[in-house]
């Protein structure tokens, strides 16, 4: 049996026992199944709307107009691999209440998890790519804009989401939900119209690949199903649920998790498999092999189904995946950059930078080669997805599998092998696709050198940094002692104070430097008369989704570290209360003080100015005018 920590030492270590966290349970125990899996259900529907974005229609309609219904069981395997991925996801964060990017920072080095961060990034920006160029496609197929404006009115979506997040959880489910509604609705009805072939689509089912060329389609439909950064995001989205931290508790908590990505993700697989159906049941039995394009989609449904609704349900639905698919970059993209490089930048940057990077080359392509080669672009974004797999896979079958960290839930036997079975299909395909276009490069090329010397390095580097994250956690398995939130480690607090009148003080803590001047203002000012509040907001991506619910390791650690700064006080004879807020720092810190009868605040000032200021946020400024009490800044 693994040794056991309080929270206190879990901290110390980077190290926590789940069992003996004491936290309230807001999962009710006595109550019926289907409540319970209303109160789990959440992360896996926010993930499943990655498996329907724009980059899913390109491979699927590729699939569909050139082999028929022959890559169904693409589909389907890919989505049996999606599910049993996401499953080990959600058990990583709801059994060691850390996600993937944490416990890959505990177990490999610096250097190491720097590349596995950028491989993270450039997956982010490939599922963002498909997504920019869908929106696009799709405004251009509603409203007839130049494709080039589209890629540029996607920046806007941007705010959208960011608005949303800001309005709480149950709006922007209530939004997502709709507009995944829409998707379902507009292919039911394209079905419809299509009549397909129920024998051909179990024939279908049958695993053969044609070609080399179905074999590049195989493997981006396998990228744009199986996400890499999904699974960063399950891990760190089912901490969201308070649930009773015994071994019956978090089983209970795992069995419902597997029930809500089962429903979430064959949700997604429906309609995935509605788009290559449509494509097959239309193109492919009319002779047209080489529909790729949305845009070719689009125009041919008309005619050849006989209705003019055809065409204005296939983009509205397109705009529909786009659209809601842009929250799993956004939030993925949060969670590897704090678990990473424990980096926390504001969001509406993240977002920004992230569409940015996915905006150059989806321009560059429709100005440099045409609107014609957006299809192309959309199949290669999803083989890049596929491509860094690899590199999120490995890792995660690691931490699942070890029983020093999971104790009782690591996983048995037979998922283990089944789990080992799926990365190695997904290593050996995407093996093969480098060396048959690294191959074929070599012999088309003029100039070869150029490819060995750029090319042939990074593959071969790609294989040695696969070798090594296979083979580190078996050779150690000694965690990295490393801080998973930005916080310092000790507490700066000494007796030399002297009394001045308030009689109740709030303090706003961010577990920096800074606190130890804020906490020794407010004490000078107040004395040992005053009560004194301290106030912190949790700001992870859960948080920001889900307020109080927000359940993950630095929620946890955060208020642990308040009830020491509390117990430090009481000692030291002063009146000391604690207040934890969710989400934005401006409307929590504000929304607290406004709520109790305080005579000052005292905040502590960086000092950071304008570029900073735009990558970290401002606080004070906001809060002063929110409120309406005194503010002490206290500067470094």
């Amino acid at each position: 049996m693994r040794q056991r920590y309080t929270m206190e030492e879990e901290i110390k270590h980077n190290k926590r026992s789940l069992e003996e966290v004491n936290e309230s349970v807001s999962i009710a125990q006595n109550t019926t199944v289907w409540k319970k899996i209303a109160a789990f259900f959440g992360p896996a529907y926010l993930i499943s709307v990655g498996y329907m974005d724009p980059g899913n229609w390109a491979t699927d309609l590729a699939g569909g107009s050139q082999f028929g219904y022959q890559l169904l069981w693409v589909l389907l395997m890919s989505n049996i691999m999606a599910l049993l991925l996401q499953s080990l996801s959600a058990r990583l964060g709801i059994v060691q209440g850390k996600d993937l990017a944490q416990a890959s920072r505990e177990t490999y080095s610096k250097p190491i998890n720097f590349i596995l961060y950028i491989l993270a990034e450039i997956a982010i920006a490939a599922c963002d790519l498909a997504e920019v160029i869908g929106m696009a496609i799709g405004l251009q197929l509603l409203f007839d804009i130049p494709l080039t404006w589209g890629v540029c009115i996607t920046v806007l979506d941007t705010f959208l989401l960011l608005f949303l997040i800001n309005k709480g959880i149950r709006k922007m489910e209530a939004f997502i939900i709709s507009l995944i509604a829409i998707i379902g609705i507009s292919f039911f009805v394209e079905m419809l119209f299509a009549k397909p072939d129920v024998g051909e689509m179990i024939i279908g089912l049958v695993p053969t690949l044609p070609n080399s060329a179905a074999l590049y389609i195989a493997i981006g439909i396998i990228g744009a199903t199986v996400m890499p950064h999904n699974l960063y995001l399950h891990s760190s989205l089912v901490q969201t649920r308070k649930f009773d931290k015994t071994k019956k508790g978090i089983k209970q908590a795992i069995k419902y998790n597997f029930i809500d990505a089962t429903i979430a993700l064959n949700l997604a697989f429906f309609v995935n498999a509605g788009i290559l159906i449509l494509a097959a049941a239309t193109f492919y039995k009319n002779g047209m092999f080489e529909v790729a394009e949305i845009q070719d989609a689009h125009k041919l449904l008309e005619p050849l189904l006989g209705s003019k609704w055809a065409g204005i349900l296939f983009a509205l639905a397109l705009i529909a995946a786009g659209q809601s698919s842009t929250i799993t970059g956004t939030l993925a993209g949060q969670i590897v950059m704090e678990g990473y490089l424990n980096l926390r930048i504001q969001p509406w940057v993240r977002r920004i930078v992230t569409r940015i990077i996915a905006i150059v080359p989806a321009l560059f392509t429709v100005i440099y080669y045409g609107e014609r080669a957006t299809g192309e672009l959309l199949i290669l974004s999803q083989v890049v997805l596929s491509l860094q797999l690899g590199f999120a896979i490995i890792p995660l079958i690691h931490f699942v599998s070890d029983k020093e960290k999971m104790g009782d839930f690591a996983i048995g036997t037979l998922t283990k092998i089944a789990s080992w079975v799926v990365a190695l299909v997904i290593v050996i395909l995407n093996a093969k696709l480098v060396y048959d276009e690294i191959a074929g490069w070599l012999v088309s090329s003029s100039n070869p050198i150029y490819i060995w010397v750029f090319v042939v390095p990074i593959a071969v580097g790609a294989v040695v940094l696969l070798i090594y994250i296979i083979i580190k956690p078996i050779l150690n398995r000694v965690p990295r002692h490393v801080q998973h939130v930005p916080h310092i480690e000790e507490i700066f607090i000494n007796e030399n104070i002297k009394k001045i009148n308030y009689d109740k003080i709030a303090i706003a803590i961010d577990f920096s430097s800074m606190d130890e001047k804020s906490i020794r203002t407010a004490l000078h000012l107040g004395g040992k008369e005053a009560t004194y509040t301290l106030i912190h907001v949790v700001e992870t991506a859960g948080s920001l989704v889900h307020g109080s619910n927000a359940y993950d390791y630095e929620t946890l650690s955060d208020r642990s570290y308040l009830e020491k700064y509390q117990e430090k006080l009481v000692k030291m004879g002063y009146t000391i209360q604690i207040s934890l807020a969710f989400g934005n720092p401006k409307k929590g810190i504000a929304k607290i003080v406004n709520q109790e009868n305080f005579d000052l605040l005292i905040m502590g000032a960086h000092g950071h100015k304008l570029w900073k200021d735009i990558l970290l946020g401002t606080t004070v400024d906001a809060v002063r005018h929110k409120v309406a009490i005194p503010v002490l800044i206290v500067k470094e």
